[in-house]
């Protein structure tokens, strides 16, 4: 690993420009979950105290290149400023002279939040010349924002081209030696639980550690591309239909290396995904044909919580149904108590899934929860991300 990190920089004295993940659910103004900033702390602390001149920037939201002022990073501003305990200065701008002159102007242990990156189509684009007038701004780059390391964007690539010295904050150094750690020798038995509504978009993560694990949970919406590519009835549930192949393909790959492919015994099913009260609990075999499946049932609970009572290593992305609505939520939360009941290593990833976690109270016994959603499944996937790439991961 030739990646550096911010602790073997000398940033005394010199302005580091940090991009840290601020993406965080504000409504009406006021923030709802500031996890994310929280993890950026331990990192923003540090320069601090260590007399660096921190400008801090980030995204939000997709304004899509456009001034959007529900999309301005002012509450983050405020909530540094609480956590810190000392005053966070905010840039209009994250470009521009004016946003040059303050930060020229900061001193040592001083910290100033830039605007929403996005409000310029520059850093999507990973345009050389907003990347350029980034750079200018730093004499130190971190990178501090897992949950971005797989865009290709000016302030996680572009920028690394343009500044002397580039390194990773302490986020980033915990989620690389985390994921690459366990995922390189993990304990065994090892366990895959893969959730949410695509196939599509584990297809990769399935794939890749096929070769590792020696079980995989199935739950969630794309369960039910693998029940019909088997032939059973799933109702007027949605599923991928030009993944048919590519399920039964993964199926039979994971019996001829002997992995365990567990799939859902039994589901809840209701008419609407915003019901009350549910059509019932239905067998894999006879759902009923005119509803659609949102949550696994107990059967199902029980077979799961039962593989997972012998686990070592637990890597979880993908709720098991639609959670958000308590008639549906129960396969989703017993899944989380199994999980947080493991011995073992227990790594979880994936903003639904982490906000399930925190939903149920249960963030303190999980051994890891990343903070990327799309870095953490392309992480797991085996891929080179560009944001990793770019502070001299793979070199």
């Amino acid at each position: 690993m030739s990646i550096k990190f911010i602790d073997q920089i000398d940033i005394k004295g010199k302005r580091v420009l940090g991009r840290f993940d601020f993406n965080v659910p504000i409504k009406e103004g006021e923030i709802q979950d500031d996890s994310r900033i929280k993890a950026a702390l331990d990192t923003i602390k540090y320069i601090l105290d260590n007399g660096g001149k921190l400008i801090a920037c980030s995204h939000l939201g997709k304004p899509k290149g456009k001034r959007v002022d529900e999309l301005s990073l002012k509450p983050v501003a405020r909530r540094l400023k609480e956590l810190l305990g000392k005053d966070v200065k905010m840039a209009n701008d994250c470009i521009g002279d004016q946003v040059l002159s303050m930060v020229n102007e900061l001193k040592e242990g001083e910290i100033l939040l830039l605007e929403n990156l996005r409000f310029h189509k520059g850093e999507t684009e990973n345009d050389p010349e907003f990347s350029k007038e980034l750079a200018k701004l730093a004499d130190v780059y971190v990178n501090d924002a897992f949950g971005v390391v797989h865009r290709k964007h000016a302030s996680v690539v572009g920028i690394c081209d343009y500044v002397d010295i580039v390194c990773g904050g302490f986020l980033i150094k915990k989620e690389v030696e985390y994921l690459s750690n366990y995922l390189a020798k993990p304990e065994h038995p090892f366990v895959l639980i893969a959730g949410g509504a695509k196939v599509s978009t584990k297809l990769g993560v399935l794939n890749n550690l096929l070769d590792r694990v020696d079980m995989i949970l199935i739950g969630g919406a794309m369960a039910n591309t693998f029940r019909k590519a088997q032939g059973y009835p799933i109702g007027s549930s949605i599923y991928e239909k030009d993944l048919l192949d590519e399920a039964l393909k993964i199926i039979n790959k994971a019996k001829e290396k002997g992995v365990a492919f567990y799939l859902p015994v039994d589901y809840v099913m209701g008419k609407d995904i915003n019901d009350q009260v549910p059509l019932g609990v239905f067998p894999y075999q006879n759902v009923d044909p005119d509803g659609k499946i949102f949550d696994t049932g107990p059967a199902t609970h029980a077979l799961y919580s039962e593989v997972l009572r012998e686990a070592k290593t637990v890597v979880w992305n993908g709720p098991m149904g639609a959670f958000e609505n308590p008639t549906f939520s129960q396969g989703s939360f017993g899944i989380a108590q199994s999980v947080a009941a493991v011995s073992g290593t227990t790594i979880v990833g994936g903003g639904d899934t982490d906000n399930l976690i925190h939903k149920c109270k249960l963030q303190d016994k999980i051994t890891f929860i990343s903070t990327g959603g799309g870095s953490f499944l392309e992480f797991l996937e085996g891929k080179q991300l560009p944001g990793l790439k770019a502070l001299g991961l793979y070199d």
